[in-house]
């Protein structure tokens, strides 16, 4: 490795390890707006995917089918349809949410509902039919019988929620568009390594970059031990 490269990671480690405020600002904005949409959207995918699993319904099809779609969708295009509700003349343009975080939040939960929701469903379809009903025939409520299947599947719905969680953690296009990239108020981590690369601001985008390596490998090691946790073990 160059001299060169070797200077900007050191630069890039001191913006992080001296917590530089612009860019732990961009790196909490970030992580805010993420986390918000996907609580949000947490609940309401898993049931959605529970019900396409479990329920048979004229055009659930259809719905399965959207959802697929819905997931390769880019997310610049999301954006566009959001920014163009969020728009003055826009459906929901009484709401001023354009550039602020909350149209973020909006675009970002529009973008890993359908992955969590398919993720959702793929899990619930492998479960035994057998289990729900067992619930459900011990006099278990619905949401009761639905949290005891959860708990069985607890693996792969956290991979569907860090799945979500990693599409809109890392997406540009729809934070661009609905955001502005405005600094200190929608300027996130994505947008802000794009920006900074274009300027030739390289120490800062590593830096940024990092903290996207670094929650990368976490929620890997995470994910790992879980798994591991629920294999059976050998006698």
């Amino acid at each position: 490795m160059s001299d060169g490269w070797l200077a900007l990671l050191q630069q890039a480690f001191s913006l992080l390890l001296s917590f530089d405020p612009d860019v732990w600002a961009i790196i909490n904005i970030s992580f805010s707006v993420s986390f918000a949409a996907l609580l949000i959207t947490i609940i309401p995918s898993i049931i959605l995917g529970f019900i396409l699993a479990f329920s048979h319904f004229r055009g659930r099809w259809v719905v399965t089918n959207l959802i697929q779609t819905l997931q390769s969708i880019p997310t610049v295009v999301i954006g566009l349809l959001v920014y163009l509700l969020l728009t003055r003349q826009g459906v929901l343009g009484d709401l001023k949410w354009l550039f602020t975080q909350q149209g973020m939040i909006l675009g970002q939960m529009l973008i890993c509902a359908p992955v969590m929701v398919a993720l959702s469903q793929a899990a619930f379809s492998s479960v035994d039919r057998r289990a729900w009903e067992t619930s459900r025939t011990l006099g278990a409520s619905w949401l009761r019988a639905v949290w005891t299947l959860c708990r069985e599947l607890r693996v792969p719905l956290l991979l569907a929620i860090i799945a979500a969680f990693s599409r809109i953690l890392t997406e540009v296009g729809c934070s661009m568009m609905v955001g502005g990239n405005i600094m200190n108020v929608t300027r996130n981590i994505p947008t802000a390594i794009a920006l900074e690369t274009s300027k030739g601001d390289f120490a800062q985008a590593i830096a940024l970059g990092l903290v996207l390596l670094i929650l990368a490998l976490v929620l890997n090691f995470i994910l790992g031990s879980l798994r591991g946790k629920a294999l059976p073990r050998s006698h």
